[in-house]
């Protein structure tokens, strides 16, 4: 788009498609490569521009589906306008995959454009991990610990709220190490102080981050801070104290236990939600029991749940006692039925409670849809006079599909 291009609809006729693949999983690679075949069918003659994490880690794979032109790791993505038309200009495919382990700064990657209704704006702030967790490809994919410099974070946030965005969500692929690689002198709980004094951002909220980097500073500022959402991802992964070790985790399950205790102690409302994998080679059936006897112990507000993904070239993929998929499938639903309870009685606590919601889309029916603080998906009974504002609502009911509220239309929106 800062080059002049149009962008057009999945079905329009496209002169490039650029495709972001994903690698975590084996079927985020399986997507990718049928994102890609479609956009061929699609645009038999258009030029195709493949990036992402699939890429970097195997671009012969990308390069030989046919209508691949263009392939780009996880390096050097400002420059795919370049790269495309060169490709146009001498008609050779343009591989510009390379070693992501030695590079050492972080590529700036403006959100540009966006939706019609400005509302809420991922800022990635951080890139790699060096944990090397014996199940995770992400290391291979995104290298080292990368950070954002704050004047440039400070930036975009100043743009993104001049376009009418109303909340900031700061991610990394391992947000609590920010700052690591710049000297030690900017922390994460610095970065939000920053978006929370020097800019008119109406909601700051924090993306996932490993519970063992939570910072006293951050864990108070949460407390505190009206505009810092109460809503914390903590990647849990296993319930089991035996499975984290095999996975290779950076805490012990207890040591969680006691931070979940303490948060909510702080901030008896927070929103805690994480990410699991069931059927990791080795976790017998007594294993997972304990992960789901944690399930009903911590009661999250949200989980994503994750089968087990084999990734070549990471520990786990050659460790013995493999679980079979029919057995990950239903160790998924049994987790599921836990964390559907679990999600439910915590939206519950909301019902008579008044909440800010961030109003971002208008329904079929007339009503209008938005994210509270808690990070609970609101649908409001009533008309608001516009989205992309931050109304008072008054929680009435709970479903399946979240919040049911009714917003107080006649006081001022919170602009």
């Amino acid at each position: 788009m800062q080059a002049g291009y149009q962008v057009v609809g999945t079905h329009e006729a496209a002169d490039v498609c650029v495709i972001n693949t994903c690698s975590v999983t084996h079927v985020g690679e399986r997507k990718s490569r049928q994102a890609i075949r479609k956009m061929r069918r699609l645009n038999p003659d258009t030029i195709i521009a493949v990036t992402g994490c699939y890429a970097q880690l195997d671009p012969d794979t990308i390069a030989g589906i046919e209508g691949v032109r263009v392939i780009v790791g996880t390096q050097d993505r400002s420059r795919i306008v370049d790269f495309v038309e060169a490709c146009h200009a001498d008609g050779d495919v343009q591989n510009h995959v390379r070693d992501i382990l030695p590079t050492t700064d972080f590529e700036n990657l403006n959100l540009y454009g966006g939706a019609v209704e400005h509302t809420r704006a991922y800022v990635k702030i951080q890139e790699g991990c060096g944990n090397f967790c014996t199940f995770c490809i992400i290391p291979y994919t995104r290298g080292r610990l990368k950070s954002r410099r704050p004047e440039d974070i400070y930036a975009e946030a100043v743009r993104l709220v001049s376009q009418g965005y109303k909340e900031i969500i700061l991610t990394g692929i391992h947000l609590g190490n920010y700052g690591q690689d710049l000297g030690g002198k900017n922390r994460l709980a610095d970065v939000v102080n920053l978006l929370l004094t020097e800019t008119d951002v109406r909601r700051v909220r924090l993306g996932s981050i490993e519970s063992v980097e939570l910072s006293e500073e951050l864990i108070t500022l949460l407390a505190t801070e009206p505009r810092l959402c109460p809503h914390l991802h903590l990647p849990i992964q296993s319930g089991s104290e035996r499975v984290l070790r095999m996975m290779r985790r950076h805490y012990r399950l207890s040591d969680y236990l006691v931070l979940i205790t303490d948060l909510r102690q702080r901030i008896p409302d927070i929103a805690l939600t994480t990410d699991l994998i069931v059927g990791f080679p080795g976790e017998t059936e007594e294993m997972f029991r304990e992960t789901l006897c944690t399930l009903q112990d911590v009661g999250f507000a949200d989980v994503h749940i994750f089968p087990y993904s084999r990734r070549k070239g990471t520990p786990a993929a050659d460790f013995p006692n493999q679980i079979t998929e029919a057995e990950k499938k239903e160790r998924v639903h049994r987790a599921e039925e836990v964390v559907r309870r679990a999600a439910r009685a915590y939206a519950q606590r909301f019902i008579g409670k008044d909440v800010n919601v961030l109003v971002e889309s208008r329904l079929q029916n007339g009503h209008f849809e938005g994210m509270s603080a808690h990070y609970h998906r609101v649908r409001l009974v009533n008309e608001v006079p516009q989205t992309g504002e931050i109304y008072p609502t008054r929680i009435i009911d709970a479903d399946a599909q979240g919040l049911i509220g009714r917003a107080y239309v006649r006081q001022e929106a919170l602009s």
